[in-house]
């Protein structure tokens, strides 16, 4: 039986694809780390969440983001299967969907609502760190730009599915009326 555990990352260090040996703290395994986070985020929204399109499409998702993280260190030239232009369509077309079933908001939504819609507000958080993190990659490595638009839409996505779970279960929004003046 092969051990899980290697011992290799002891002292600080990882290896990253491609084999090169990084810090812990380099900022591709930062951002390798935030959308392996957003990954299993989605997993437990998934177990929330009822059969249908956007179950689909979030399982879809969830192998999305982790040919992302092998697109995203400079030493991935070796990962073939990568995330398309029509990967990024499917989402705004589901957002599009979700857009069409939900009332618009009439102020600012806070998170919450049924478990499902708080754990997809939790998502969209952790997207918008990751996005935060690749775009601070992209000024030292060359990044794919589709995988910057597509966390930008995925997070997007995520703010819609929350406020339709709330919707389609009846849960009031918790709503905050503030002016930004």
């Amino acid at each position: 039986m092969t051990k899980l555990y290697t011992k290799g990352g002891d002292t600080g260090r990882t290896s990253i694809c491609g084999g090169e040996r990084v810090e812990k703290t380099d900022l591709r395994v930062s951002a390798c780390g935030d959308t392996d986070e957003l990954n299993c985020h989605i997993g437990l929204l998934l177990a929330l969440m009822p059969q249908g399109p956007d179950h689909e499409l979030l399982s879809l998702t969830q192998r999305h983001l982790f040919l992302m993280g092998t697109r995203m260190p400079a030493s991935a030239a070796s990962a073939t299967e990568r995330v398309g232009d029509a990967d990024l369509e499917r989402l705004e077309q589901a957002i599009d969907r979700l857009q069409q079933q939900t009332p618009p908001p009439d102020t600012f939504i806070l998170p919450g609502g049924c478990q499902a819609a708080a754990q997809s507000h939790i998502c969209r958080a952790v997207c918008r760190r990751a996005e935060r993190t690749v775009v601070e990659l992209s000024h030292k490595y060359d990044i794919e730009p589709l995988i910057l638009r597509y966390l930008n839409r995925l997070s997007d996505y995520f703010f819609i599915l929350a406020m339709n779970l709330n919707f389609i279960t009846e849960t009031p929004e918790k709503k905050l009326y503030i002016s930004c003046k």
